[in-house]
């Protein structure tokens, strides 16, 4: 006669050891369930008294010994952007051709601020980019120094909260191709163009809750309009201003990839860059779905 099992084994796992696969399978995901509840439909809190701050960094000019060309056509995201973000609540603070220290000073100002009574944080760099690194006026900005402020420990007033980075940033000079459509304009009218730029900023993870937005993955083309603005922005703000008080952020996300990669490069004076495409990514460390719903 087989003896009984002690008492401290019977509270710790009473159950039979399951002697095939499938049955391991589901007592290891009951013990999952039961230890770690997840709700597939949380959602962030935003029905704070304030949607939160938004700042945009743009930078159409650049100090002559960093031999970068200007940007033409980021003042009409710079404005695109402020639009839509007022329309869905933000506080907008915009910032344009800061040097490096004028940048870290502005940001570390709002990783210090009180954002006990709103619902996020965002902040949109228009600039040209290297590596891991932002251009300022001056010099080129790390972008993990910049997010890091605003991880936990540092920034206390916006943990749980989502944290969301966009960047539209292209590489340099030696990378761009500037494109005129083929169609003549009137003498007095200012011609549209394309340029296409080279973007290497790495899409680096910042922590929990925090979303990094970048215009194209790191590596590939980026095309900016010198009258109406880059692609990517263009774009986001188009579905910001259909869908951005109904559709989850990263859905809406997606849309603007579609979007953009549904662009190309067409009826160009320089026949090398016909068909140019380009796809932006995002990378998502959000831990609950995040809507901007009217409170």
């Amino acid at each position: 006669m087989a003896s009984s099992p002690v008492a401290g084994q019977q509270e710790k796992d009473s159950r039979p050891i399951p002697e095939n696969k499938d049955e391991n399978a589901d007592v290891t995901d009951a013990w999952i369930s039961r230890t770690v509840p997840l709700d597939p439909a949380a959602e962030y809190k935003m029905n704070h008294k304030r949607r939160g701050l938004a700042l945009i960094f743009n930078h159409e000019w650049f100090f002559w010994k960093l031999t970068m060309p200007e940007r033409r056509g980021t003042n009409a995201d710079r404005d695109n952007l402020q639009r839509r973000l007022l329309d869905l609540g933000f506080e907008v603070r915009i910032h344009n051709d800061l040097k490096e220290d004028e940048v870290i000073k502005k940001i570390s100002e709002a990783s210090e601020a009180d954002h006990s009574d709103a619902d996020c944080f965002l902040c949109v760099f228009l600039s040209h980019g290297e590596d891991n690194h932002v251009y300022a006026f001056d010099a080129k900005v790390e972008i993990q120094k910049l997010t890091c402020l605003f991880k936990g420990d540092k920034c206390q007033s916006l943990v749980g909260k989502p944290k969301i980075f966009i960047i539209q940033a292209c590489r340099g000079n030696q990378h761009d191709e500037p494109v005129t459509f083929m169609d003549a304009p009137d003498a007095a009218t200012e011609v549209n163009t394309v340029e296409v730029d080279a973007a290497s900023v790495y899409t680096l993870p910042a922590g929990a809750d925090f979303i990094m937005c970048y215009s194209v993955a790191e590596g590939y083309y980026s095309h900016r309009e010198t009258i109406y603005g880059s692609w990517y922005i263009q774009d986001l703000c188009e579905i910001l201003r259909t869908y951005g008080r109904t559709l989850e952020f990263t859905e809406l996300l997606t849309l603007v990839n579609r979007k953009v990669s549904m662009r190309s490069v067409e009826n160009c004076a320089d026949r090398n860059a016909i068909g140019k495409k380009q796809v932006p990514c995002f990378a998502s460390m959000l831990t609950k779905k995040l809507y901007f719903k009217s409170s």
